[in-house]
Parts: structure tokens; sequence; C-alpha cells
């Protein structure tokens, strides 16, 4: 799977966990660029991520992200395993 197409998928779980339609995300976005964003939403975004993609992330992994794009590129090592 594209880094644009796990993007797109992002956006939509996002909006979702956060209940905002109006969110968008890109590669530099971090927890700081979103006002929804704090600690109990992370972990409902790792939850929904884990759900939608059908795997675990490691806490090691959990811990390197440091933006959206990170995940993303975390996401696509394991999708493309």
């Amino acid at each position: 799977m594209e880094n644009n197409q796990i993007l797109k998928e992002l956006q939509v779980i996002f909006r979702d966990v956060m209940d905002n339609d109006s969110i968008v995300i890109n590669d530099s976005t971090t927890a700081a660029d979103v006002e929804e964003w704090d600690s109990l939403s992370h972990l409902q975004l790792v939850f929904a991520v884990e759900k939608h993609f059908k795997f675990k992330f490691s806490t090691a992994e959990l811990s390197s992200w440091k933006n959206v794009g990170q995940l993303v590129a975390n996401i696509s090592a394991k999708l493309n395993k």
C-alpha cells in the first residue's frame, strides 16, 4: 500500500476518533497541531489504527513516533513485510 493511501485512511480514522470532520493531517502533523489530540485520544487512535490495519504495534514503535509521517512509515513497513 502506498504512503498516500495510508495517509488518506488515517485521515478518516483521525476524524472519526476525534469526532471532528475538519481535521486535516499530513506527514508533519503532531499532537500539538490537533486540538483534540490528547493522551486519551492518542490511545484511541492507536487502537483504531491497529483494528483498521489488522496488526499490533510494539511499545518501542509507539514511543518512536514524532509525527504522522513516522506513523505512516511504520504502518507501511508492517504492511509491506
